[in-house]
């Protein structure tokens, strides 16, 4: 192990940007298609794994879907949250926010039920065996109707005591933040937190839309931004986090090289940008590995991954005596390690 990888293992980290649905590994993907009947458009893991060669985030979206059909009971969520978090736990991850994506699974006649049952009992579970703590964000596909969101909304209403915020996921292009105005509006009166995807393939106009319109607390992706100035002294200014994948960028051809991402400069920049892994089984690498193979990549100081992790606490949802224990967590890591 290299001191870099000593490093980022030691370190506590949060992960804010996670898709529960894209942590749906081949292996995983095929026992639940055998356990439930489905059939799958591949014959085996290899054909999966070669089907994840992306030239953009429809070419995801389009497996991405297909993965997801394979999701049927409430064991089915569970076992798709514990083994994504017995991986996070093994890399040293202290809190998620994990989003989910309910139409995509009550629009195939899964009850909203089933899904927040399965994936809530995992997280209960991993703060029990671990201390594992976490938030759940449901997102809206922005792809569908902003009447069908306002639908979801209802559906969650019930159980607001398991859902802390909700998200702008899905197909990018051509569905601005502006369309889903009146749906944050609701969530926000109901004391949600809002957070949604911009700036991943969309314009500075979108993450724009999302502060303005859908007055978000925090910006997934936001890696556009940097091509407007008065944007990037905003988001510096009001210590806006972006909740940043560079694999994932990488994998959707968002950057033609690793070498190539932005993430040093939006340090540089003074923005609280933190690293995320996004769908992990399709993009290639968990939490550390998008922390390794980026520092490597860009030529990331120790003090900037080391920043990189208090980010990921300071940009989280907990409250502020928990943000503060684990930035003190982090402080007596750096002292043995560093």
């Amino acid at each position: 192990m290299t001191d870099l990888a000593r490093l980022v293992q030691a370190l506590p980290k949060a992960e804010l940007h996670l898709h529960i649905e894209g942590s749906l590994e081949p292996e995983l993907m095929f026992e639940l298609a055998g356990r439930n009947g489905i059939d799958i458009p591949f014959k085996s893991v290899e054909e999966i794994r070669a089907a994840y060669d992306f030239s953009n985030l429809q070419d995801f979206l389009d497996v991405y879907y297909v993965g997801m059909n394979v999701l049927i009971t409430e064991a089915d969520f569970f076992d798709l949250t514990w083994a994504y978090l017995q991986r996070i736990h093994a890399e040293n991850v202290r809190h998620v926010e994990i989003f989910f994506d309910p139409q995509g699974h009550t629009d195939r006649g899964i009850a909203f039920e089933t899904v927040l049952n399965g994936i809530s009992r995992a997280l209960d579970k991993a703060e029990a065996d671990w201390g594992l703590t976490s938030c759940l964000i449901l997102c809206f596909l922005r792809h569908l109707s902003e009447e069908a969101a306002i639908e979801t909304l209802e559906m969650a209403k019930p159980h607001l005591d398991r859902i802390q915020g909700v998200g702008l996921d899905s197909s990018e292009l051509g569905h601005p933040p502006s369309k889903f105005q009146r749906v944050f509006a609701l969530a926000g009166e109901l004391g949600l937190k809002r957070v949604a995807h911009a700036g991943e393939e969309g314009p500075p106009a979108y993450v724009h839309e999302a502060l303005d319109l859908l007055k978000v607390d925090r910006i997934d992706h936001g890696n556009r931004a940097l091509e407007d100035g008065t944007l990037v002294a905003r988001l510096g200014r009001e210590q806006m986090t972006l909740t940043v994948c560079p694999l994932s960028n990488l994998r959707l051809c968002g950057i033609k090289r690793l070498e190539d991402h932005p993430l040093k400069r939006m340090l540089a920049l003074g923005l609280r940008a933190t690293v995320n892994s996004d769908d992990p089984a399709y993009f290639g690498g968990y939490v550390n590995d998008n922390y390794i193979r980026t520092a490597e990549a860009i030529g990331l100081t120790e003090a900037e991954v080391i920043e990189l992790a208090r980010n990921s606490f300071r940009g989280s949802f907990l409250p502020e005596d928990a943000i503060e224990a684990h930035l003190a967590a982090i402080d007596a890591v750096v002292e043995t390690v560093v």
